[in-house]
Formats: C-alpha cells, sequence, structure tokens
C-alpha cells in the first residue's frame, strides 16, 4: 500500500535553491507516474512538476526552467529542485502518486516559505 511522505520543506530566501523529497514508506514496487503539487493561503491547489514512469517530466509555466523534478533508481523517491526561488513559490507543497490517469495518494505536504 502507498504511503507518500514528503520531506525538505523550511525557510529559504529569494533566489535560493532548494530541494524537496517525497518517498514511498509503504515500499510499493511497483512504478508510477507521481507529481508535484502546492497551494498558497487562499488559493486552490495547483500542478507543479510531473515525472512519468519513463523518467520523463511535464512542468507548469510558471516553474519551467527553475525547478527540476526526478525520481531516482529504486523509484520509491521523488525529488523537487528548486532554483531561483521567488516569494510567490511559497505553499504547501504535495506529494501525490498517480494511478492509471488519477492521482489516487497524496503526502501531508510540507511547507516552503520564500521571504527575505
Amino acid at each position: 500500500q502507498v504511503q507518500l511522505v514528503e520531506s525538505g520543506g523550511g525557510l529559504v530566501q529569494p533566489g535560493d535553491s532548494h530541494r524537496l523529497r517525497c518517498t514511498d514508506v509503504g515500499r510499493d514496487n511497483t512504478t508510477y507516474s507521481m507529481g508535484w503539487f502546492r497551494q498558497a493561503p487562499g488559493k486552490e491547489r495547483e500542478f507543479v512538476a510531473l515525472v512519468y514512469v519513463d523518467g520523463g517530466t511535464k512542468y507548469a509555466d510558471s516553474v519551467k526552467g527553475r525547478f527540476t523534478a526526478n525520481r531516482d533508481g529504486a523509484k520509491n523517491t521523488v525529488y523537487l529542485q528548486m532554483n531561483s526561488l521567488k516569494s510567490e513559490d511559497t505553499a504547501v507543497y504535495y506529494c501525490s502518486l498517480r494511478v492509471g490517469e488519477e492521482f489516487m495518494y497524496w503526502g501531508q505536504g510540507t511547507q516552503v516559505t520564500v521571504s527575505s
């Protein structure tokens, strides 16, 4: 059974780089597409990045060129490398696992605050 846990959140300054991590504690051996989402106060949750089964990626326009998502060789952990962070990147970041065409499993989220 899938159990996702995000880690790596914290307070960072504008222009800094930071990396988030999402691990399937349930140690599921099946490979799935995994996505990163975020939600800022007063706003709806929005898509950030997607890592396909083959390692390919897709990004939201707001982070394209700055963020990089990837998975490790074990395929149970995914990362979100965030570069050139801006204040508008402040949000709770969530990892989600897609089964078929639906994002069925979600982590509890990790807070990223970009502020000077």
